[in-house]
């Protein structure tokens, strides 16, 4: 039988390059040089016979061949160094690196504020949030996880939903004054309001509203469109118009008068979170500690108070 301990060892790089994102970065896990990095990729490529990485002076990728090896091997590894810390009585251990892919809004308003206490809680973890508009590529990013708004795309993930938060249409006091508030949601059809696109399709999110198990599809006309949820929700605050917001993160704004719920009856449409991972048995304890973490802080902020309805003003049709 050929000895197979250059080829595991050199996937062993292959990996930490992946999951580093550059050859310094890996070469400083490792505790080899970068030069060295270098050479063991070039012995692992001549032993396969094929290109794993594709190199620029800036970037790194991994080419199909690169891909597919990974996606086979990264799992078995991780099998196996669970299997030696198991032996060593330490495969719950939160420990090593990892990197998350985090939707922006949800660090903003949610996670940056309770980040101190999971690191105070896991002192050998050592956590790489990188804020990105779409899950993207997991396995060439070198994520070992996403947290996600919205339902998650088609590929080789998996999923689980940690809660959903609703959706709430809203105004600015000042837009109000000037333009008057709509008694129904179908009179925000003819007024000012703010488009926002998803940012991986480009296309901007349907407008509807939600009673129950009743849905009211709105067709509204825009100016302003943005894939931003700062920009959105600052330019409703600025008065130009109407948006549909999370109602995470505005708790403050609407208590203080700064946004009116313009349909408490209409607030019955959710929008989900997510984490994401991608496909494989293996989870380390370091991602299950992350999305457990993750669970338990959104458990409050996703609980809904008892709503007051307002008066009804006719029927919707």
């Amino acid at each position: 039988m050929r000895n197979q301990g250059p080829l595991v060892s050199g996937a062993s790089v292959l990996i930490a390059v992946v999951q580093a994102g550059t050859l310094a970065r890996a070469a400083e896990a490792l505790g080899m040089s970068p030069s060295g990095v270098s050479r063991a990729l070039a012995r692992l490529e001549q032993r396969i016979g094929a290109r794993l990485l594709a190199r620029t002076t800036r970037t790194l990728s991994l080419t199909d061949e690169g891909r597919r090896f990974y996606e086979r091997v990264a799992p078995h590894l991780a099998e196996i160094e669970d299997a030696a810390l198991e032996a060593g009585g330490s495969a719950d251990v939160v420990r090593g690196r990892l990197r998350v892919n985090v939707d922006p809004y949800f660090s903003r308003v949610l996670l940056s504020r309770h980040i101190a206490g999971f690191m105070a809680r896991h002192p050998q973890l050592s956590l790489e949030l990188i804020m990105r508009d779409a899950v993207g590529d997991l396995v060439a990013d070198g994520f070992d996880l996403a947290v996600r708004f919205d339902a998650p795309p088609e590929g080789a993930f998996v999923a689980r939903k940690l809660g959903h938060t609703r959706v709430l249409t809203v105004a600015a006091p000042s837009y109000l004054a000037a333009s008057g508030r709509p008694a129904r949601p179908e009179d925000i059809e003819t007024r000012e309001c703010i488009d926002f696109l998803n940012p991986t399709t480009g296309r901007a999110y349907a407008w509807e509203v939600r009673r129950g198990d009743e849905v009211l599809p709105l067709k509204v006309k825009g100016r302003l469109m943005t894939s931003d949820s700062g920009t959105l929700l600052g330019a409703c605050l600025s008065g130009f118009g109407i948006a549909q917001v999370l109602a995470l993160g505005c708790e403050d704004l609407l208590r203080d008068g700064h946004l009116v719920n313009l349909f408490p009856d209409w607030c019955d449409e959710r929008f989900p979170l997510y984490a994401i991972s991608p496909t494989r048995q293996h989870r380390p304890a370091k991602v299950r500690a992350f999305i457990a973490f993750i669970a338990e802080i959104v458990e409050p902020a996703f609980a809904e108070p008892p709503r007051t309805r307002a008066p009804r003003r006719g029927r919707a049709r």
